[in-house]
């Protein structure tokens, strides 16, 4: 009988703001610009999109495209979307 795999999603395992601050820490410590949007993709679904949306001050459309792989989020928008997730951007 031929075993199934299933695709592991990070964003199931993101349970707690502190998990998601880590999870950015983290990729934004060692990880590529683009690591980092797609990083903010993940927290984002964990939080809920249309959630993270209202709290940017951004349309769900509007995220999703900012998001996205082949996005090109503005500075702001990304500084919006870090803050709307329970974060800030820290320069150390």
């Amino acid at each position: 009988m031929p075993e199934t795999i299933t695709a592991f999603d990070i964003a199931e395992h993101l349970e707690t703001e502190a998990d998601v601050r880590e999870f950015l820490r983290e990729t934004a410590s060692n990880g590529s610009p683009s690591d980092f949007i797609h990083a903010l993709n993940i927290a984002a679904r964990t939080k809920g999109m249309t959630e993270v949306a209202k709290q940017a001050g951004v349309t769900r459309a509007s995220l999703y495209k900012s998001l996205a792989e082949d996005g090109n989020p503005r500075f702001e928008t990304i500084a919006k979307i870090v803050e709307a997730l329970g974060c800030k951007l820290v320069v150390s």
